[in-house]
């Protein structure tokens, strides 16, 4: 079974960007999809992007807008999501997920992280 650790999130501006990491243990990596989710106070969990496990694909929800890029190096065993041009309702507590081969990532991953906060003031 696959850990998962998110790190990078904090209180960022209007405008600015942040880089948000999830190291991955007890697994192989490489044969997992990776995805990100997010989940603002009084709403649901959301899917953000998932990105295939070479690296190659990669799937956006629509409100990205082309302001968010996913990645993954394998290597490090971790997936990073850049958000860039932030918005107040950005603010939300970013989830890392996996999904074995055979899984689906955008509706039911098979493996969670705890989260991290990114909060955007105006």
């Amino acid at each position: 079974q696959v850990q998962l650790v998110e790190s990078g999130g904090g209180l960022v501006q209007a405008g600015d960007s942040v880089r948000v990491s999830c190291a991955a243990s007890g697994g192989t990596f490489s044969a997992y999809t990776m995805g990100w989710f997010r989940q603002a106070p009084g709403k649901e969990r959301e899917f953000v992007a998932d990105i295939t496990q070479s690296g190659v694909s990669t799937y956006y929800a629509d409100f990205v807008k082309g302001r968010f890029i996913i990645s993954r190096d394998n290597a490090k065993s971790t997936m990073y999501l850049q958000l860039n041009s932030l918005k107040p309702e950005d603010t939300a507590v970013y989830y890392c997920a996996a999904s074995r081969v055979g899984g689906s990532l955008r509706s039911s991953p098979d493996y969670w992280g705890q989260g991290t906060q990114v909060t955007v003031s105006s």
